[in-house]
């Protein structure tokens, strides 16, 4: 697969076809904070149940674009958006779709993991029974039990879900906070640095996790770990200075990538 430059009018998509449905179409995204402009005209197809790391140097865009896609980045004063990210159809960035609802598609696990000071059973419950998703009772108890097992962490918590969330190692408190996303159904994850903070083995453990997720949710992770997104990412997109310079699967960005400035980043040249 070979992929094209984000510019304008040029969209990052790939020349071969693609058995992959697309989840998200972003198209000439730009952002700005205040007067600084911190994206400069994203064009970037996301695929249905792929992993999509997006790397690239700090301070590069891929947190704000990350963000834009279930509008966190409204929660700043200062901030304006233009362009469009369209699911299902719709342009998210629109005024007349309600954020609550599409944070609610659209999940995200941050790079600290942040519990609710709750319990771990009230931690995946609340948001699903806020939305009526379940009532309490039996169904609400299915929900917790599924949503923690997808999150790998049932066998480890289920003589203890009365204890607070934040009794939990870092690690397991971050594998609460995807079950806490998964819980509300999403179709789309996004994570930012999940395991920045995390030891070795827990960062092993959250991977692997992703690995079995992407069965069932779109994943946008985050990684300023060149040997993660080799290892976890079916596509990879390269940000430097607010655009995107390139965007392929992730063994042809590895193995060929097709711009220098690409090379040399993944090279560890700079970065």
């Amino acid at each position: 697969m070979t992929s094209k430059l984000a510019s304008p009018g040029a969209p990052v998509t790939f020349n071969q076809e693609t058995t992959h449905d697309i989840e998200l179409t972003v198209r000439d995204l730009k952002l700005w904070y205040g007067d600084k402009q911190a994206l400069k005209g994203i064009d970037l197809d996301v695929y249905q149940h792929n992993i999509t790391a997006l790397i690239g140097p700090s301070g590069c865009g891929k947190s704000t674009f990350l963000r834009c896609l279930n509008r966190m980045n409204d929660l700043i004063p200062s901030v304006r958006t233009e362009g469009e990210v369209v699911m299902e159809g719709r342009n998210v960035l629109s005024k007349q779709v309600d954020e609550v609802a599409l944070r609610k598609k659209v999940g995200m696990v941050f790079q600290k993991p942040n519990p609710f000071p709750k319990s771990i059973y009230e931690n995946v419950a609340y948001a699903p029974r806020m939305h009526d998703i379940v009532a309490k009772g039996k169904e609400q108890d299915e929900l917790v039990e599924k949503s923690l097992r997808a999150a790998g962490l049932w066998d480890e918590v289920k003589d203890q879900l009365d204890q607070p969330g934040t009794s939990l190692s870092g690690g397991q408190q971050q594998r609460l906070c995807i079950a806490r996303a998964i819980a509300v159904q999403p179709s789309v994850i996004l994570m930012d640095e999940p395991t920045s903070a995390l030891d070795p083995i827990s960062t092993a453990t959250i991977e692997e996790l992703m690995h079995e997720l992407k069965r069932e949710y779109t994943i946008v992770v985050v990684t300023h770990n060149m040997q993660q997104a080799a290892r976890i990412a079916d596509y990879t997109a390269f940000f430097h200075l607010g655009e995107v310079i390139e965007y392929n699967d992730t063994a042809t960005m590895f193995s060929t990538p097709e711009h220098k400035k690409t090379e040399d980043y993944i090279t560890g040249r700079y970065g």
